[in-house]
Parts: C-alpha cells; structure tokens; sequence
C-alpha cells in the first residue's frame, strides 16, 4: 500500500540538541560529565524521555551511542503516549509485534498533521469528520446527525479510513466505506490543513442489487425509514438528488480542517456545535460563535438551498426582546410585529451609522446621527456585558423591544406561534431569553441568497430556537454532546480566518 506524507519543518538538529544539553551538563564542577557521552546509558535514557519525539531521530544520527540508547522502547512509549495519548500496554504491543519506536516514527509522526477535525468538500453538503489516534490505529470517524426530527437525539459516528502498521512495519492505509470491510486506500497530505483520500478498490462500495439496493440501504442509513414512509414528493425529489450527488465522492474525497469554536466567560452560552431542523432537508450540523456583541451560527453541512459554510443564523445580543405575555407569543401578527419594529430599527440603526461615518471623515469631532436625534455612538460592548449580568442574576427593568437592555427572566414561558411549522414538537416550554436575529434564505442552488429577520430562542445552554418569520417555521437546535479531540484552535485569529475561508468553499 503506498502512502505519501508531507512532513513541515525539520525538527531541532543534532548539533543544536546535543549543544542544548551538553551545556548543561558541562556546566559543572571538577571530577563530573563534561559532556552527555560521559553520562551513564540509565541517566541518557531518562534525559531523551523529555525531549519532544520530532527531535530524537536526528540525535540517535549524530553517534552510535545515542543510536542505541535512543533503540530503547521506553523512550518512544513515553513519546506515543505524552503527544499522541498512546496508552497501550507492552504486552499487547509485543503480541503484535510492533515497537513504540517504529509506532511513532512509521504511523504518529507522519500522519500528524490530519489528526482533528475537518469538512469534506462534497458540494453544498459538507460534512464533518474527527480524525483521532484510536489504540494502534489513526481512524477518520465521519459523524452524522440523528434521524429527523429527533433533534435530542444522540450522533452517529461511522469509520470512513482507518491506518496501521501492517505485519512488515509499514503504514498502511484503508478504506472503510460500504459494506464488504476494509480494502485498500491511499491518503495524500497536499498541505498542513488539506488532505485528501482515495479508495483503490471502489468495487467493495458496490451491491449485489445494483444501484437500487444501495440507494434504499443509503436512505435507511441516512434517513431512518424507506422511500414509502415519504410522502412529501419535493422531500421525496431532495432526498434522491443528494443520493445521486454524493454517491459520485464515495471513492476520492478531500478534506479542509476546521476548528471548534473559541469561548470566553462572558459568552451568554457555551459556542460550539449544535445539530438543528431545516425542514425537508433534515437535521443539519451547525457551528455557533461568539464575536463580540454578535453570535454567528455557521453551516457545518448544508442543503442544495444554503450550502455548508455559509452563515445562517446572524443574533444580536443588544437587541432583546421581551414579550408582555405569552399571548404576544401565541400570535404570529403580534410576534412579527414586534420582530419587524427591531429590524427597522436595525436598518435605520445602519444607516446612520453609515452617515455617521462620512460625517466624522469630514468633521471628526461631529456626534451620531439617530432617527430621533443626535447622540454619541453608543458603547455596544458595554451593554452586551451587562446583557450576561442581567441574565445570571435574572434581573429585569420591563418589556423591551430591542430598545432597551431587558432580556427576558430565565425561566419564562414559551409556545411556539399558532402556524409555524416545526419539525419537532418536542420543544422546551421555558427560555432565558430572546434576542432579534436574521436568518439566511435562498432559492434552489443558492440563488437570491437573503437575509430575513427572525427571533432567536435561547432555552439553555444545551438549546436554543429560531423563528424565520418569512418562513413561518421554527428551527430547533441541540448541542452535540460528543468530545471531539485535537479541534481547538491555536488562536483567535485562526478561528475566524478558518470562518471567512468557509464562506468561500461554497460560494
């Protein structure tokens, strides 16, 4: 099985390694090591087990000495398990006659850089895939979401690849997908956040019963039931074309890395991803974050509609509101009123914002126009921290309409508007709060894309809602509950590079 790998940079050099510790050790009095070649074999054992793994084969190449203590299984069981949470005990390694040494160096150390998580480019579908160190293996686990509509449900994970050292100590690569087991794969490195795989034996993905087989045994995967349980004909029409387009990758795929999203203290509820109900097209992954006074609910995967990576949800926390009772609630006139009044308000917000800004470029000490007045532009970080405070403490000052910061008490009551559709009625009846928002809408094949306001529904911190008020329905999201590993981002400003790259995916 070939394989092909593109290692980043080399690692510390001998001389510069060697260098580092010998002044260390020569550093000393009269009658000690003048260098580590003096040390005894035990103690160099114990100093090599701290240096990072990238490092000891250039050392074990710079004497014969070190080449044969750095032989030693102890050093590199302590590398697999401190970099890459490698915990298997000697005795199964023995059976399966692999060494530490040739773990790290043939299989961990080559295939770093795909271990996290990741999109595959399948369209405007897009997906999400955790590649982790499972025992002796790398395996690249593809996650689904529940079948609709049972949002609470629990994801479904499947094994897409998996790679290993074979009996010759080689790494080999295998392809998962289908229903005839492992055969054989090949994955390619093309640069430190992009890799792609590739099935050498695609006839494993095939069925006896041709293509109507795999396509009902598909849709019982996918969706849970049969194309008989479907009556809706635009349901039946989507769920076929997804089948006929996605069915075109099962044999070459690749992949871009994405990253979970950053928090802070301050955040109203805990960012990360959540599973929602986007009507015929089913439940839809989804990635919400906090940046700023905004939240930012981005695709993961997506529909032929609005494609993965683009923004569906946009929430503006300066903007609550706060029903006087919850029959404004059970009136859809009465809840879009309401709505609409904010978003006007957000426009003409905008607007002098915007001539504010040509203002200030002609008169710099001028102050900011409003629809009602002149005033200074006003502190919106200020407000969004006192916006969290509010909602920890439960303290209100009244109903509110986006005008004044009053989110609504945890715990008040909730009913969804008589005529929005939901795909789940299994709903909280309670909320923390409510916020004005809009949501993004677009004809088949992202056409007239269009962003139309929307309340947005915070149950707790495993839940939230939004109302598309254009649409008439209610989306309904759950936190996924799973522990993704090696996904956090190594700044900020890589989290929301990674944002805008997404965007620019599917576009």
């Amino acid at each position: 099985m070939e394989h092909r790998a593109v290692a980043t940079g080399p690692g510390p050099s001998t001389s510069s390694t060697t260098a580092c510790v010998e002044g260390r050790a020569s550093a000393s009095g009269p009658g000690r090591p003048r260098n580590l070649l003096d040390l005894p074999p035990e103690l160099l054992v114990e100093i090599f087990c701290f240096l990072p793994g990238v490092s000891l084969p250039s050392l074990a190449a710079s004497c014969k000495k070190f080449h044969q203590i750095l032989n030693t299984d102890t050093i590199w069981r302590r590398r697999c398990r401190l970099e890459y949470g490698v915990s298997e005990n000697q005795r199964r390694l023995e059976m399966v006659g692999i060494a530490c040494r040739d773990l790290y160096i043939k299989l961990l150390h080559p295939y770093r850089n795909i271990l996290g998580l990741w999109q595959p480019d399948i369209g405007p579908y897009g997906g999400l895939l955790n590649v982790v160190v499972d025992g002796l293996f790398i395996i690249g686990w593809m996650y689904l979401p529940p079948h609709d509509p049972r949002v609470n449900d629990a994801m479904r994970c499947k094994p897409l690849f998996r790679i290993h050292l074979c009996d010759k100590n080689k790494a080999e690569v295998e392809c998962m997908y289908g229903h005839k087991g492992s055969h054989k794969g090949d994955i390619q490195i093309v640069k430190k956040d992009e890799f792609s795989t590739k099935c050498n034996q695609t006839d494993f993905h095939r069925m006896a019963g041709g293509r109507q087989e795999e396509f009902r045994t598909w849709l019982a995967e996918e969706w849970g039931r049969t194309l008989e349980d479907i009556f809706h004909e635009h349901m039946q029409e989507l769920i076929l074309m997804k089948f006929i387009y996605t069915s075109q990758y099962d044999n070459c795929l690749t992949y871009r890395r994405i990253y979970l999203p950053p928090s802070a203290p301050e955040d109203l509820l805990p960012p990360g991803l959540f599973k929602g109900t986007y009507g015929s097209h089913g439940l839809e992954i989804v990635m919400l974050s906090f940046h700023g006074t905004h939240i930012k609910v981005t695709k993961i995967t997506g529909d032929p509609n609005v494609p993965a990576g683009q923004l569906t949800l946009h929430i503006d926390v300066t903007r609550p509101i706060l029903f006087p009772d919850v029959e404004h609630l059970r009136s859809f006139d009465k809840l879009s009123q309401i709505v609409l009044e904010v978003h006007q308000q957000v426009q003409c917000d905008q607007q002098n914002q915007e001539h504010w800004h040509d203002n200030t470029q002609h008169n710099p000490s001028s102050l900011q126009p409003t629809c009602n007045g002149v005033q200074e532009p006003e502190d919106q970080e200020t407000k969004a921290a006192g916006m969290s405070t509010m909602l920890e403490t439960g303290e209100s000052e009244g109903a509110t309409a986006g005008g004044s910061p009053a989110p609504s008490v945890p715990g008040q009551p909730f009913v969804l508007p008589v005529g929005v559709m939901a795909r789940n009625e299994v709903y909280p009846r309670t909320c923390r709060a409510c916020f004005y928002g809009t949501g993004l809408i677009a004809g088949h094949g992202f056409t007239s894309p269009e962003r139309t306001p929307g309340l947005f529904v915070l149950f707790d911190e495993q839940c939230f809602g939004f109302i598309w008020l254009d649409l008439k329905s209610f989306s309904l999201y759950s936190r996924i509950e799973d522990s993704l590993r090696s996904a956090q981002a190594p700044f900020r400003e890589a989290f929301e590079l990674m944002l805008k790259s997404m965007q620019s995916w599917t576009s």
